[in-house]
Parts: C-alpha cells; structure tokens; sequence
C-alpha cells in the first residue's frame, strides 16, 4: 500500500452529523472523494439532498436522514438508516453543534445546558448508539468529533460555548481510552471558518481583525477541516486516538473580540 493509499476510504460507511451545510458538508463530500459512502444527518431535507446529489457526483451512494441530533429518536433514526441502507458504520464525525458567544450574566442556566446538550449530549448520544454497530457490522471504527478553539482558549462571551467544546474535547480523550484498540476517537479543534454561520457575524471590520489576530494571515476554509477529518478518519492515522487536532491558523487566543463584563475587551 503506498502512502496515498493510506488516506483512502474505499469500502467504507461513515455517518455525518450536521452535513447539511458548512464544515459537515465538506467533510462529507472529502470522505466522498477518498471512496467512502456517507449518511448524512442534519435538521433541513433539502440540504440534505443537495449534499446526497453532490456525493453521489462523485460516484459513491449517499443516504440521508432529517436529523435534529436533540432528539434521542432521530438519532437511532440516522443510526439505523446506515445500516439498513448501507449495512454498516465505519467512521462517526460529530459535527452538529454550536451556540453564540453570549456575556455569561445574559446566559441563563438553562441556555448553558442547551450549550452543553447541543455540542456534548448528542455526541455523547450517537457515539454510544454507532460504537456497537461499528464493531458488529465492521469490526473496528473511527470517530471524529468537531471541537473549537474556543473549548481550549477562554475568552469573554464564551463561557457556555468554550465550556461545551472543552467538554466535548475531554470526551474525546475519555472514549478514545475507553473503545481502544477498536474504535479511535479524535477530535479537531476549528479555528474561525468560513461557513454560513460565520458570516452572519463578519464585516469587513470585523473581518480584518480576526485575519490580523490570526498567525496565519487568514480564516480557515471548510476544506481545510475536511482536509484534518479525512487523515483522522482514514489508515493514514491508524496509530492516532485521544488526539484533539489543531486546524485554526495557529491561534493562541480567540480572534473574536469580545467585550469583558465589567469593562474592556478580550
């Protein structure tokens, strides 16, 4: 096998959360691309179908189901779909998640537990239905979580966001020691990507200090965490897990400027 084959998905089943639009839909169509088959799961159908259409371009089978990763039934849904469709489950990439930086004394604790439900529970939720259907229908698997840079640099306005990622992130290394040798677990941890929701909060003033408070001079592209979720999913990171992998243009601190509660900003 030579060392571009290593990074093939050929024969393989991988489920995406949050695949719809933005990083999930790249991703998906990267594991297109390196030969994998892909179910994907996201709250919007016609999304989804474009997806599916985009994947299946590529010349691989793409199924889908509308997928609210809140709700425990939709996620057997998604999970069940792959393997009466597809018959098994290889590869999990827990990409559905997200919540705006908020000042934590306009954040009720009731939002916070949304934080930690939307981007922690529902990974927790599919990770635990997908890892036996891994080892029953293939006998090994990869997951991927979607972390941030958020969840490992603290910064004002992010407490309950930071707080969930970093959450999600410690998961990651929780499982990966739990399910090895069979099942690796990692975990990427984005920068500020350009995707929809992104741009809902970029202008070009906005812009031009995070590209400045960026070490590498830009904001990521989905292609680039694509690009870090197929290595993690494919051979070429076999003997990988209980990594969290760094994709935000070496960020030492969040590019978002926020104020602080009582004054300044972070």
């Amino acid at each position: 096998m030579s060392i571009l084959d290593r990074f093939r998905l050929d024969g393989q089943v991988a489920v995406v959360t949050g695949a719809g639009k933005g990083i999930g839909a790249g991703i998906a169509k990267a594991f297109a691309e390196a030969g994998a088959d892909l179910v994907l799961g996201a709250r919007t159908g016609e999304d989804l179908q474009r997806v599916a259409a985009e994947v299946e371009a590529l010349g691989r089978k793409a199924v889908w189901a509308s997928t609210d990763v809140l709700e425990a039934g939709q996620l057997q849904r998604l999970a069940d779909t792959a393997m009466e469709k597809l018959g098994r489950i290889d590869i999990l990439v827990n990409n559905a998640g997200g919540f705006p930086p908020r000042p934590a004394l306009d954040t009720s604790v009731e939002q916070f537990n949304q934080a930690m439900q939307f981007n922690v529970s529902s990974a927790y939720a599919m990770t635990v239905l997908c890892v036996p259907l891994m080892i029953s229908s293939a006998g090994s698997g990869c997951i991927v979580n979607i972390s941030s840079v958020a969840g490992e640099k603290p910064a004002p306005c992010f407490s309950a966001y930071g707080t969930a990622k970093g959450a999600l992130s410690l998961l990651t290394r929780e499982f990966a020691q739990e399910f090895a040798p069979r099942i690796r677990v990692n975990a990427i941890a984005v920068g500020s990507t350009r995707t929809d929701a992104l741009n809902t909060v970029l202008n070009d003033e906005i812009e031009q200090t995070m590209v400045e408070l960026t070490p590498m001079g830009r904001l990521g592209e989905v292609e680039d965490v694509a690009l870090g979720a197929l290595y993690l999913a494919a051979p070429a990171s076999s003997y990988v897990t209980g990594e969290v992998l760094a994709v935000n243009g070496g960020l030492e601190r969040l590019n978002m400027q926020m104020p602080r509660a009582f004054g300044g900003v972070g």
